[in-house]
């Protein structure tokens, strides 16, 4: 049986940054605040004014999150660009289920590589461990692949519309 140990614990040097306020606590201030801001107007305000609002101060919050983006080719930038325009502006957008599938592939395909397939390779551990590695990621890729296109392939307009948006979210 062990026994607790006597040490007293360690205090650390460094304060302890403040934590991340929960969703809950996010939700709670920014309803807070729209209804502050809606406070002062008057009954002619109306719901799309509100809405834009909203939607700004939603955008902001998300400017301020952080995020990991990656670099891809000119021709796949190229490529994202045609299908998603192709996509938002026509009549049915189910009708680029598949292009926009073969897409998200193809994106993944990219962001994998730059992310750990690119890093592996400048740390050169080996012809071994390389190899072991692409055919890994190969196969998860493939794995992914056949899931988002199970997915988005079952898509309706406005899913698919959000994914879209979702995308063009990440394009700089």
């Amino acid at each position: 049986m062990a026994t607790p140990s006597k040490r007293p614990p360690k205090v650390s040097a460094k304060p302890r940054a403040a934590a991340a306020p929960s969703k809950a606590s996010t939700k709670a201030s920014s309803k807070a605040s729209s209804k502050a801001s809606t406070k002062g107007t008057t009954k002619g305000t109306t719901k799309a004014s509100t809405k834009a609002s909203t939607k700004a101060s939603t955008k902001a919050s998300i400017n301020a999150l952080p995020f990991l983006r990656f670099y891809h080719s000119e021709v796949l930038r190229t490529k994202t660009i045609a299908v998603l325009t192709t996509l938002e502006d026509s009549p049915d957008p189910t009708k680029h289920r598949d292009a926009l599938a073969k897409l998200v592939v193809e994106l993944n395909d990219a962001g994998m590589d730059y992310c750990f397939i690119k890093p592996l390779k400048l740390a050169k551990p080996g012809f071994i461990v390389e190899q072991s590695a692409t055919l890994g990621m190969a196969g998860a890729l493939q794995v992914i692949g056949s899931v988002v296109r199970n997915i988005i392939g079952r898509m309706d307009a406005p899913q698919l519309l959000s994914v879209s948006a979702s995308i063009r979210q990440l394009i700089r």
